[in-house]
């Protein structure tokens, strides 16, 4: 599975925007597809994810309520909508993908992901 992740730029407190990661290759079998950031000097974090089969979705507490993430499979895409940025939303964000035989829940770390997209830089000015 290839990813590559667009839609990045620079933005303002409060705007939204949507982020896109084409999605290419095989994708039979469970795979969780999720969205990662990475600011300057910190570790990249988990954002959201999507199971790509079923469209179970988790997301963390700092975007829960102003991201939603969802995949359309018939366009083999993943889409990041962003509302109500705030400047610390600024940063790199990467599409990441990970088949797991048997779904229990959407890993949150990134050593768990196999496949990651080039990223995409998103900047929230005040």
């Amino acid at each position: 599975v290839q990813l590559q992740a667009s839609g990045g730029g620079l933005l303002q407190a409060g705007e939204s925007r949507g982020l896109s990661c084409a999605v290419s290759g095989h994708t039979d079998g469970n795979y969780v597809m999720s969205w990662f950031r990475q600011a300057p000097g910190k570790e990249r974090n988990f954002v959201a994810g999507v199971t790509w089969r079923g469209g179970a979705t988790s997301y963390s507490d700092s975007v829960k309520g102003r991201f939603t993430i969802s995949r359309n499979n018939a366009r083999n895409a993943m889409y990041l909508q962003m509302n109500t940025l705030k400047i610390e939303d600024t940063a790199v964000y990467y599409c990441a993908a990970v088949k797991i035989p048997f779904i229990v829940e959407i890993p949150t770390s990134s050593d768990e992901y196999t496949n990651w997209g080039q990223g995409t830089q998103v900047t929230v000015s005040s």
